[in-house]
């Protein structure tokens, strides 16, 4: 599921479009879309019969606001989502589109693992592709007002795929936020990235493995991915490491991490004049990764760190990689605590974002810093010893 990063939603649109950017009365609030889809040049029939049964989904609102699976820690996550039985439907469909993951190998330079885990994790490998009607899923949360900058423009795009005979705004179903397909993807990335990947002259991310493979592969691309290079690597580290500098925000040389006593827990540490990061999702005493720039670019298919690591590693699984070591990691805080923890960081100046008990990257930043002004082991997990010095 990719949340893309906000629009800027264009002004130059006529003034009745430009007022009713979210909320209010929902039929008018459609009137709303069906002016501005007029002033954007697009037929009245066509805008009649694409949105004559748009309908306000309560259960999409609710999926908005029940994401509570990631405040799960990243070794249970992990477990959760990583099953035999994904490991095995990952193999033998990995056998089963060789050829497709070959010429996508070639062309963009992309790991079929990192499909692979994509491919199971959205949709376990397109058995279950979401049953919420993705027009009315958009438009509901395109007039919610807590991210319409994002749904709005997709409207739009699902529009214009309407216009071109791939979309049925009755028919087509998908995730709740309205991504299509496979490897779920939102109709403005269908529009720009997607690929005729068994030439049949149409893009069907629903029915042709192919297509949502080569598709999310010129996705991937676009969006920076480096051809051939590695993602993830799991470490071994030394007890002594300054924490401090562990954590996405930071990027050194694979070399100088390795002068530190960083070492690759299966083998020598590839490209080790790499800049790459090392996460460490559960502390210093946790499961330890080498993070080479590839890994950045999965954040743009989701904003999730736990799952965003959990389909890198479930990758290299894909690939040959052992299970990680899980060591022995300090208890984390459970959602109360972490949202008292939020609260007693924000007091202190430090921008966590909402209050909502995850721990996202503005909470890992905050509690690192006060980590460090304590003199604890700076790195970046929270603990109960953390809250109550605070």
């Amino acid at each position: 599921m990719r949340i893309l990063a906000p629009l800027l939603l264009s002004l130059t649109l006529g003034s009745t479009a430009v007022a009713q950017q979210c909320g209010g009365d929902f039929s008018s609030f459609v009137q709303g879309l069906r002016a501005e889809a007029a002033e954007r040049g697009h037929s009245q029939d066509n805008i009649d019969a694409f949105f004559r049964h748009a309908s306000y989904s309560q259960r999409a609102i609710d999926a908005d606001r029940r994401q509570g699976i990631f405040t799960v820690p990243f070794t249970d996550f992990a477990r959760r989502l990583i099953s035999q039985n994904r490991m095995d439907n990952g193999r033998r469909n990995a056998e089963r589109q060789n050829a497709t993951f070959d010429a996508i190998e070639q062309r963009f330079g992309v790991s079929r693992g990192i499909l692979l885990s994509f491919w199971a994790f959205e949709t376990d490998y397109g058995a279950f592709q979401g049953d919420y009607n993705t027009l009315d899923a958009l438009v509901t949360l395109a007039h919610d007002c807590r991210r319409p900058h994002i749904f709005r423009p997709q409207v739009f795009a699902a529009l214009e795929m309407f216009e071109a005979g791939d979309f049925d705004p009755v028919n087509t179903l998908g995730a709740w936020a309205g991504e299509i397909g496979m490897v779920q993807m939102l109709p403005e990335d269908i529009i720009a990235h997607g690929v005729d990947g068994d030439g049949d002259g149409h893009v069907y991310l629903q029915t042709s493995a192919p297509d949502a493979l080569m598709s999310g592969a010129n996705l991937l691309s676009s969006l920076g991915w480096r051809p051939n290079e590695p993602w993830l690597v799991e470490v071994t580290v030394p007890s002594d490491l300054d924490w401090y500098q562990s954590g996405i925000h930071t990027t050194r040389s694979v070399s100088d991490w390795m002068a530190d006593g960083v070492q690759g827990r299966s083998g020598a540490l590839p490209m080790q004049n790499a800049q790459a990061s090392l996460i460490l999702p559960q502390g210093r005493n946790g499961p330890a990764f080498m993070a080479y720039p590839n890994f950045s670019v999965l954040f743009e298919w989701n904003q999730s760190f736990t799952y965003v690591l959990t389909a890198a590693y479930f990758a290299t699984r894909l690939e040959g990689a052992p299970v990680f070591d899980a060591r022995s990691p300090e208890p984390g805080l459970d959602g109360n605590a972490m949202r008292q923890l939020q609260q007693a960081l924000a007091q202190r100046g430090h921008n966590v974002g909402e209050i909502d008990g995850i721990l996202g990257a503005g909470t890992r930043a905050a509690v690192r810093e006060e980590q460090r002004r304590l003199g604890m082991p700076a790195d970046a997990w929270p603990t109960r010893a953390l809250l109550n010095a605070l």
